[in-house]
């Protein structure tokens, strides 16, 4: 997300004397994923919200408490992208391994390595 969005976004919660309030679970979530995506200093963070590094700090541990209870979605799946070419051996069409899930949906990997390493993740 982009910072000056959320930093707009948390400048509505201020009261006339410049303290949050009410802050909801969502925008929560979004600091949360903006701090987890955050690359720089932990006070160039804090810099780019124009928040205390204090209060900022107890909004990341609520936030963190809130996604340990599961009040925010996060992807059940996530694509695994493959960068080598595949090539049909024999005319099949997968040449490697294929994993039926129960309600039939069929994925197919080009080897049993990838297939492996799906598993992993999924686990």
């Amino acid at each position: 997300m982009d910072m000056v969005v959320l930093k707009r976004k948390i400048s509505t919660y201020r009261s006339p004397k410049g303290l949050l309030r009410n802050v909801p679970d969502e925008l929560l979530g979004e600091i949360l994923a903006a701090w987890e995506q955050w690359t720089g200093p932990e006070g160039g963070f804090y810099d780019a919200l124009g928040v205390d590094y204090r209060k900022m700090a107890a909004f990341i541990g609520k936030a963190k408490k809130l996604k340990q209870e599961g009040r925010f979605p996060e992807e059940i799946f996530k694509q695994i992208k493959i960068e080598e070419n595949i090539v049909a051996v024999g005319g099949s069409p997968c040449a490697g391994a294929e994993l039926v899930w129960s309600d039939g949906k069929v994925i197919r990997f080009n080897s049993a390595d990838v297939l492996l390493d799906f598993l992993k993740k999924a686990a």
